[in-house]
């Protein structure tokens, strides 16, 4: 395969693949068990999620490390371990990629405030996730994707962290637009975007997120702003609600495929799901944007 960067360069849209931790769930996952923690002894599930999307038509798989910085897994008694749930997990994509399709090294946010809110400096923060993205990378990573950030302060130290761990590969970066078309911090799409190409990441946009209109909001003001931006769209599958014992989502394949147009319209180059998308859900993007 080519490089993920000239894939892009050469026009594609890249179907990326959908939820992981909700997948897991639903094979077992045991309530409140990190799903970075439970892939040591039960790869198998891991494994079967992520081929479940390379076969609906996924050619971009993140790795299930989300959580996998040691501020979360300490809170489970895994911080010491950072280093080899990384690794493993690039092990297991690599695994079910087998050579057809990309693996991006997942980086979520590390769940605390950074000064002046929290406890962490910037130096502190970079610390931090310059130890998961030297695995991640270590490991044999294609891309390193930080998602789901709702604060400038945390996406600065992240992409700091991973591209000095980078050692030439790409980064893409996602905020979470959820609160009256900003973040939960009160950050715009457009401060995002002057923000993110400032700092040089290869793509950018938007994951997870409360609604499909929200983040087809957050992509077209992004387009507006930086115009010749590879953009990201990785939204939720609608709204969740209780449906019994279960959370279910109100978005259909369908709805995501007509999304998944109107997202490419907007200038995303890649495209996926986040919580409560299905591989029925990625069948329908990939289906949709087909050329």
């Amino acid at each position: 395969m080519e490089d993920i960067i000239s894939m892009l360069a050469d026009g594609g849209v890249l179907v990326a693949d959908g939820a992981m931790g909700t997948m897991l769930q639903r094979a077992g996952l045991p309530a409140g068990t990190p799903p970075e923690a439970w892939l040591l002894e039960n790869p198998g599930p891991v494994c079967d999620v992520h081929r479940a999307y390379l076969d609906a038509g996924a050619h971009l798989i993140l790795t299930c490390t989300f959580g996998a910085t040691r501020p979360r897994l300490e809170r489970k008694g895994y911080a010491e371990r950072v280093a080899e749930i990384n690794r493993r997990a690039v092990e297991i994509a690599r695994q079910a990629a087998n050579g057809r399709a990309y693996v991006a090294g997942d980086i979520g946010p590390l769940g605390l405030f950074l000064a002046p809110l929290g406890p962490l400096s910037h130096e502190q923060a970079v610390g931090l996730f310059a130890e998961q993205a030297e695995a991640l990378v270590a490991a044999g990573v294609d891309v390193l994707v930080i998602e789901t950030m709702s604060a400038l302060e945390e996406m600065r130290a992240a992409i700091e962290a991973a591209q000095q761990a980078a050692r030439g590969l790409p980064v893409f970066a996602t905020f979470s637009f959820d609160h009256h078309g900003r973040t939960n911090m009160g950050v715009r799409p457009e401060q995002a975007a002057q923000e993110l190409t400032a700092l040089g990441v290869q793509a950018f946009g938007a994951n997870c997120g409360a609604t499909l209109d929200m983040t087809l909001g957050a992509l077209e003001a992004m387009h507006a702003t930086a115009p010749d931006a590879w953009l990201i769209a990785k939204p939720n599958a609608g709204l969740p609600r209780a449906q019994g014992r279960e959370v279910v989502y109100d978005a259909s394949p369908a709805d995501m495929a007509a999304y998944a147009r109107r997202f490419a319209a907007a200038g995303a180059r890649v495209i996926g799901g986040c919580c409560g998308s299905t591989p029925a859900h990625i069948a329908a993007i990939a289906a949709a944007l087909k050329p």
